[in-house]
């Protein structure tokens, strides 16, 4: 039997995910701040009334921490889509595992070859996981949006050849308030070196997508 390297092709790509932090003002009182001057108060039309200040206070997150990636599809959704792996998958060391966490399944049966990722992502606001998610699709553009999933989702499928080996990728890309779910899903069979379908693999990365979603 002939050996099978694997193509770097199929090796996860994995991008940290910068958090940003917000910040508040702090109002303070004293001795020397009982008496502001003129000009750096703020009256109404009467003149008699100071206005009111806008409030500062940050508007609660949606998700507060990621949840377990690993345990976000049911065992028979991993079987159909990566027969041959151990459905408890695999957690990816993450810096920071309250903001993301991602968790693998990959396995070769006979000569098929198949990769899943899911990641959770999240952010400090519903308009920061909107800029992420934006640049999401922008980056992985040639796609089209995925009805009834999140607040938004996407989809992309690429063909990839290695020397002589094809390989199909998927990835869908979900924003739910301040969370992003991102699903990968490629796959090769060694022995024709052709990709499975591209309208396979988009399925089986929607179908988990909209299992990772729901586990939030």
């Amino acid at each position: 039997m002939r050996s099978l390297p694997l193509p770097l092709a199929l090796t996860a790509r994995l991008t940290p995910v910068a958090v940003l932090a917000c910040a508040g003002w702090v109002l303070t009182s004293g001795p020397e701040s009982a008496a502001p001057a003129a000009q750096d108060r703020a009256v109404d039309r009467t003149g008699t009334q100071p206005a009111t200040a806008p409030s500062s206070t940050a508007a609660p997150k949606t998700y507060t921490e990621a949840p377990a990636p690993c345990g976000s599809l049911a065992e028979e959704t991993i079987t159909s889509l990566v027969p041959g792996a151990r459905t408890a998958g695999r957690e990816i060391d993450s810096t920071d595992s309250s903001v993301r966490r991602t968790c693998s399944w990959n396995a070769l049966k006979g000569y098929d070859y198949r990769w899943l990722d899911v990641s959770f992502e999240i952010s400090d606001s519903d308009d920061e996981a909107r800029r992420q998610y934006e640049q999401r699709i922008e980056e992985k553009s040639g796609g089209g949006a995925v009805p009834g999933v999140g607040d938004a989702a996407y989809s992309v499928v690429n063909l990839t050849t290695e020397g002589d080996q094809r390989t199909r990728e998927a990835v869908v890309v979900v924003r739910a308030a301040n969370a992003l779910v991102v699903v990968t899903y490629n796959g090769s069979d060694f022995e024709s070196q052709d990709a499975p379908g591209s309208d396979e693999m988009n399925r089986g990365a929607i179908k988990a997508a909209k299992e990772a979603a729901a586990a939030l």
